[in-house]
Formats: C-alpha cells, sequence, structure tokens
C-alpha cells in the first residue's frame, strides 16, 4: 500500500521544525547603546530624550523582545539601539532598563491586586489642589500623601486659586504632618513653586480642572498643555492631559512630569508597616507595640498611645498620621 504522497509532492518532505538553531549563553552586549529618558508612553510607543540635555534629540522607541512583560514607563533611564537620529520614520529599541530609584505606583481601586507604575525616578510629589472651583477633596490628598511617603517620595503640596478663598483653612489640616506647601493663583508670581521644583524630578497629580495643566504651561511655556474648564453643575473638571508627559524646565533647572487628572488613588499596595516608617519621630515610638499592631487608633497598647499619653509625642500629629492610616483602608476615593 503506497502513502498518501509521493515523493514528488511537497508536503512528502518535513517542514522545518521548531527551536532547531542551537542555543546559545551569548547574549547582545549592546555595546554601541546610547542613554535616554522616556517622557511619555503612547500605545506601546515610546518617545525618548536621547543625549546631553543641552543637546536632547527626540526618539521614537519600542521595547526589544528580550525585555518581556518587564514595563516601560515615563522617566525611566534606559538604553537604546538602532536609529536614534530622532528624524522621521526613524525607530529606536529599548534594551535595558537602569534601575528604578523610586516608583510611584497605585491600583484602580482598594481591592484591586494589580499595580500600576505612574511613574518612575521622580523624588518629588507635587499634590495639586483647588481651594475652590473645585472643592479641596482632603481624602484624595491624604491618599496622594500615603502614595509619596510609600515611595519614598517628598510630598509638596501646591494650592492653587487661592484668590478664591483661604488656603488656611486646608493648611491647618496638614501643619503638624510636617508637608510643605506652596500657594498659586492665576497670573501670580510662581517663585516660590520654582524654587520648590529646582533641581528635583516632580510628579504632579490631582483632580480635572484644579489648575495643574496651567501651571505646567507657565513653567514651561513652550509645553502648551490644553487647559480646561470646571463643569458649573459637577463640580468636576474635563480631563485635558491624556497621558503622563515629562518636561525640562527651563535652564535646566529640573523635571516635571504633567499626569492626567485623578478620581481616584487606589493604594492596596501599601502596607501599614511602610507608612509608619516615613515618619521616623513616630516610629521610634512603636518598637514596643504588640506583635501585628497596625498603629491605628483602635489597637490595644499602642506605643502611639503610650507616648501621647507620657507626654513624648505630639497629639495632632499622631493623629494626622491615623488619618492617613485610615485613608488607605478606605474604600478608594
Amino acid at each position: 500500500m503506497t502513502g498518501r504522497y509521493s515523493d514528488q509532492d511537497v508536503e512528502h518532505y518535513d517542514r522545518p521544525r521548531r527551536r532547531t538553531r542551537p542555543r546559545t549563553k551569548d547574549r547582545p552586549t549592546y555595546d554601541n547603546a546610547v542613554d535616554g529618558i522616556v517622557v511619555t508612553v503612547d500605545r506601546g510607543r515610546f518617545t525618548l530624550l536621547v543625549g546631553p540635555p543641552a543637546e536632547a534629540v527626540t526618539v521614537l522607541a519600542m521595547k526589544a523582545r528580550p525585555l518581556g512583560r518587564k514595563g516601560v514607563v515615563v522617566g525611566d533611564r534606559v538604553r537604546v539601539v538602532g536609529d536614534t537620529s530622532g528624524e522621521d520614520g526613524s525607530l529606536a529599541r529599548i534594551v535595558e532598563v537602569y534601575e528604578r530609584l523610586t516608583t510611584l505606583r497605585r491600583t484602580a481601586d482598594d481591592d484591586d491586586p494589580v499595580e500600576r507604575i505612574i511613574v518612575a525616578n521622580a523624588e518629588q510629589l507635587v499634590i495639586v489642589t483647588a481651594l475652590a472651583d473645585p472643592e479641596p477633596q482632603p481624602r484624595l490628598i491624604d491618599r496622594a500623601l500615603v502614595a509619596a511617603f510609600d515611595a519614598g517620595m517628598q510630598p509638596l503640596l501646591c494650592l492653587t486659586k487661592s484668590d478664591l478663598a483661604d488656603p488656611e483653612t486646608l493648611l491647618s489640616t496638614y501643619r503638624s504632618l510636617g508637608v510643605p506647601w506652596v500657594v498659586t493663583q492665576r497670573g501670580s508670581d510662581l517663585s516660590a513653586l520654582r524654587e520648590r521644583l529646582s533641581g528635583k524630578t516632580s510628579v504632579m497629580v490631582g483632580s480635572s480642572g484644579v489648575g495643574k495643566s496651567t501651571l505646567v504651561n507657565a513653567l514651561v511655556p513652550a509645553a502648551k498643555r490644553d487647559v480646561g474648564v470646571v463643569n458649573a453643575v459637577t463640580g468636576r473638571g474635563r480631563h485635558t492631559s491624556t497621558s503622563a508627559y515629562m518636561l525640562a524646565l527651563p535652564d535646566g533647572e529640573g523635571w516635571i512630569i504633567d499626569t492626567p487628572g485623578i478620581r481616584s488613588f487606589g493604594l492596596a499596595h501599601v502596607r501599614p508597616e511602610h507608612l509608619i516608617e516615613a515618619f521616623p519621630d513616630l516610629d521610634e515610638m512603636t518598637e514596643d507595640c504588640p506583635r501585628g499592631c497596625t498603629h491605628g487608633e483602635d489597637e490595644p497598647e499602642c506605643g502611639l498611645d503610650v507616648a501621647v499619653a507620657a507626654g513624648r509625642a505630639d497629639p495632632e500629629r499622631v493623629e494626622s498620621f491615623r488619618r492617613l492610616l485610615a485613608a488607605r483602608s478606605e474604600s478608594a476615593y
């Protein structure tokens, strides 16, 4: 009995087998790779600045396959190969992501196990909030502070529209935490804010309509970020920034990262023991706490209560810390 195919049929011949190439432990060295920084991400394409700040070239790149599932986010320092000329139609490849110094994370909700890294390598989190139109959202501010402390970033409160309301009402809530602040209004002198941003990489977060894009345009006139308005019925702003974007401050004084307006800041990734470490003076007072103590106000024999009773801790500071701790466990705003 003859087979289905004769020797003359194409189907007779064996198809090439997978993995027929010999495996090797040798990997590309990418000796010709150049350093770059990711300034924005859009649907799998990464816009980078390559070269010295004064002569940086804007380069479009994709992620090399060997990086696998490793995410690349705004603020990442990377190594790049390929066409880094920045000319129209050119495309480079990101082959390595340097170790991150900080990562600002959030989850969509507090019960969402998936963490999302917003930006990498930022030193300062600028929490922008309007004093009116729209009204301040203390719970959202608290949650942003928790994310900053957990990431090891310095927080900064930036209060806008001070011509519409007295900033003292809001500042009194955060003074005991020692969080620095600046107060601004449209058309005002921004020298105090510029001083706080100088020499740092700062990421700006806040709800839509609080004036983030207006601030960015004032700080970096060439940015031309879209500016929205607040809906008179809902009291909410319209999203004008659709993705995070990193911009160099004039004269090489630092970087700012503008982010889309947020309406929730999930903190499922934050652990109470990490939060207390952001307050060294309070952390020292919890050394004798019972095992498993979360340092909340309902914890029996918490070292913070002992310290307050003995006059060794500022009651307002302890209360403020516990408010942040409670914000972590409340439902996402």
